[in-house]
């Protein structure tokens, strides 16, 4: 402890250059749990215990490509498929162009059975069935427009020439926070207003197994091999990063700023270290005379930098996770980020590239400085 308490004095000597360096390293350190939060973001796939018994059908070209609602008999009878639902994307505007969030067309009663993890009053949900306009949006939607159960909303039709006319009948909660910022209504309705165009932009498919996933996927898409509108079958999780696909490799836009990020701590810390370790090379040669072995000073001075780095990552890291969980994400990203989840993954990796920083940068020019004998170090003038 005693000696804890040493490294740390000797951290805060010159505390203008500790302060802008342990500032330096939060603020790096905060910019690359943002963007692992973004990372994770786009990869996030449902909590639900039936996630990975979903599988999205979508027309083989592209997801943006129509199938025809024919398909939906033949798709539900294939062997293994407990349930399914036209699913529909309908991208209308709310008020105004930055009032985004996600709308979908589906079949009420068949969608709330594949997606169990809403949750919401029995008589929302039945009023949600029963009502040929009626519309369920999640609480994160509720919360950012200040809507109330009965209210009537207009979306105003961009992909499709028609505006949807809904009446809020429900508001449904999740154990994943981004479904949350997503409104639901009849795909009847809009098929309706749309003419009976006969038109699904997806299926989506619920398994009665895991094991089944694989076979449905391939007696659908083989069911529609060669037909005017081929089929692409996968699992609900590849479809949702289909998406993050839309906007390029992020894998490695995120990879690339966080190798650029890193090395600049790196370079920040190293620099820090080595001024530090070289204004008192000349007291390591005092240490030593009183007894301290060159294990116990590079032990010190690795100390040192690694209650500098550490401090930057609660700075950087632990504070990231407080703003984000606090900040309503929704309306400052226009809906694009309902939430941004700094996972306790997310922490560790932090912590370790914090840890291995420290070590990295000062290891070197400590154990240099310790190689001195007490008459070189006593001479030493950096």
């Amino acid at each position: 402890m005693k000696f804890a308490l040493l490294a740390w004095k000797n951290a805060l000597r010159n505390k203008r250059r500790s302060i802008l360096t342990v500032l330096s390293l939060a603020a790096s350190l905060f910019l690359l749990t943002t963007l692992q939060a973004v990372l994770h973001q786009f990869e996030f796939s449902s909590a639900s215990p039936k996630s990975d018994l979903r599988v999205m059908v979508h027309h083989a070209v592209s997801f943006t490509q129509s199938l025809p609602i024919s398909y939906r008999p033949r798709i539900a009878a294939v062997p293994g498929i407990e349930d399914l639902s036209a699913f529909q994307w309908f991208g209308g505007i709310y008020v105004e162009p930055k009032n985004f969030f996600a709308q979908f067309a589906v079949e009420p009663e068949h969608y709330l059975n594949i997606r169990p993890e809403f949750s919401m009053p029995a008589d929302q949900r039945q009023n949600f069935i029963a009502q040929r306009n009626a519309a369920i949006a999640g609480k994160a939607l509720f919360d950012r427009f200040h809507w109330n159960v009965g209210d009537h909303i207009t979306l105003k039709g961009t992909i499709f020439p028609v505006d949807a006319e809904l009446v809020l009948a429900g508001m449904y909660t999740s154990p994943n926070l981004p479904d949350e910022s997503t409104l639901f209504f009849h795909w009847d309705y809009l098929d309706e207003m749309d003419g009976r165009s006969g038109n699904a932009g997806t299926y989506s498919v619920l398994t009665k197994s895991r094991e089944d996933v694989p076979k449905v996927i391939a007696a659908v898409d083989g069911m529609f091999r060669n037909s005017s509108a081929e089929t692409k079958s996968e699992t609900e999780k590849e479809f949702n990063l289909s998406f993050s696909g839309m906007m390029g490799n992020v894998k490695l836009l995120v990879a690339s700023i966080s190798a650029v990020v890193t090395f600049t701590i790196l370079l920040v810390t190293a620099a820090t270290m080595g001024m530090s370790i070289r204004e008192r090379t000349a007291e390591f040669g005092i240490l030593k005379s009183l007894g301290f072995t060159s294990g116990l000073i590079v032990t010190l001075l690795v100390g040192e930098a690694a209650m500098i780095a550490l401090t930057g990552w609660l700075i950087g890291c632990l504070g990231a996770r407080v703003l984000y969980s606090t900040v309503n994400m929704g309306n400052m990203t226009a809906g694009f980020f309902p939430a941004l989840n700094v996972t306790p993954q997310i922490l560790l990796e932090g912590l370790a590239l914090a840890v291995a920083v420290a070590v990295i940068t000062a290891a070197v020019p400590a154990y240099r400085a310790s190689r001195l004998n007490i008459a070189e170090a006593l001479r030493y003038v950096g």
